[in-house]
C-alpha cells in the first residue's frame, strides 16, 4: 500500500468511524469497507491505521477478536476469550446487547466471563495470536493519547489567563511535552514491536502512555476535563479500559523482566 493509497484509506476510516462511531453498527460499516480483505492481505498496514483511528476518533468495535483469529488462519467475525489484568477472562461481544456479567466499561460491551467461557481462551493462548492483539490494542492506546493530546493542546491555546494563552505557561508545556514524549517513544516501541517480547513491551509502553496522557492532560484542562460534556473523560474511560486488555502495563512489565531473568539475557529490541 503507497503513501496516496494509505490517505484515501485513512479518510474513508475517519469517515466511516465519525458516521457510525459504535459498536455493531461500526462493526457492519467496517466489514462493507473491506474489513477482512484488509486484515488478510494488507495487516502490516491495516492494524496500525484502523486501530489508531479508533482511539483518535473515540470510536469503538470489536476488532481485536479478528486480529487473534487472522493471526492462526481462522475466519474473522466470530468473539474469543481475552486475558484482562487481574487474572480476570473477557469477551468483547459483537453484539451491542449482551447477556449476564459484568461490563467492565458501559459503552463498550466487554464482558466478564468464566475461564472457559468462549474457546476457552484457545485463542488467545497462542503465542502468535496474542502478540498479534497486543500490538493492535497498542496502537489503539496510542491513538486514544493523542486524542487526549489534541483535547488538552487545543484548550491551552484557547484559553487565557492574565492576557495569555496557558499554553504559555511553563507548567502546562512541559505537561504537554511529556505527555508528547511518552506517545512516541510507545510508537517507537510499536515500530520495533517484530516478536513475542516485542509486542509485549510494545503494549506496556503503551498502556502507561496513554495512562501518563490522562494524567497530564487531564492537568492540562482542569475542571473543564472533569465534565460530562467534555470529551476527556471518555478517552480515560477508554485508556484505562483498553489498558487491562490482555495484560495492563504493571503486570506486562513484570512478566517481560521475568523472561529476561529466565533468559538471562537482554535481547536487542531496534537495532540504533
Amino acid at each position: 500500500m503507497d503513501a496516496q493509497e494509505r490517505d484515501l484509506l485513512a479518510e474513508a476510516l475517519r469517515g466511516t468511524m465519525t458516521d457510525t462511531p459504535a459498536g455493531a453498527a461500526l462493526d457492519v460499516a467496517l466489514a462493507e469497507l473491506g474489513w477482512a480483505d484488509l486484515l488478510a492481505e494488507e495487516s502490516a498496514d491495516a492494524i496500525p491505521l484502523v486501530f489508531a483511528l479508533l482511539g483518535q476518533t473515540g470510536a469503538h468495535a470489536p476488532l481485536v477478536n479478528d486480529v487473534l483469529l487472522a493471526a492462526i488462519g481462522s475466519p474473522i467475525g466470530g468473539v474469543v476469550a481475552l486475558p484482562y489484568a487481574g487474572g480476570r477472562t473477557v469477551v468483547w461481544e459483537r453484539a451491542d446487547v449482551v447477556g449476564e456479567g459484568t461490563i467492565l466499561d458501559g459503552p463498550v460491551p466487554l464482558r466478564v466471563v468464566d475461564a472457559g467461557a468462549a474457546d476457552g481462551g484457545k485463542v488467545a493462548a497462542d503465542p502468535v495470536a496474542l502478540a498479534a492483539g497486543r500490538r493492535a490494542l497498542a496502537w489503539w492506546l496510542v491513538g486514544t493519547g493523542r486524542a487526549m493530546l489534541d483535547l488538552a493542546r487545543t484548550h491551552a491555546l484557547d484559553r487565557h489567563q492574565f492576557g495569555r494563552p496557558v499554553a504559555g505557561f511553563q507548567a502546562v508545556r512541559h505537561r504537554l511535552a511529556e505527555t508528547y514524549v511518552a506517545l512516541e517513544g510507545a510508537e517507537a516501541t510499536l515500530s520495533a514491536a517484530d516478536d513475542d517480547l516485542g509486542a509485549l513491551l510494545a503494549k506496556a509502553a503503551a498502556g502507561q502512555a496513554a495512562l501518563d496522557a490522562a494524567r497530564h492532560c487531564q492537568q492540562v484542562l482542569g475542571g473543564i476535563g472533569f465534565t460530562a460534556e467534555h470529551d476527556l473523560h471518555h478517552h480515560i474511560r477508554r485508556a484505562l479500559t483498553l489498558d487491562g486488555l490482555l495484560g495492563n502495563s504493571r503486570e506486562l512489565t513484570r512478566e517481560a523482566g521475568a523472561l529476561i531473568r529466565a533468559r538471562r539475557t537482554a535481547p536487542r529490541i531496534a537495532q540504533l
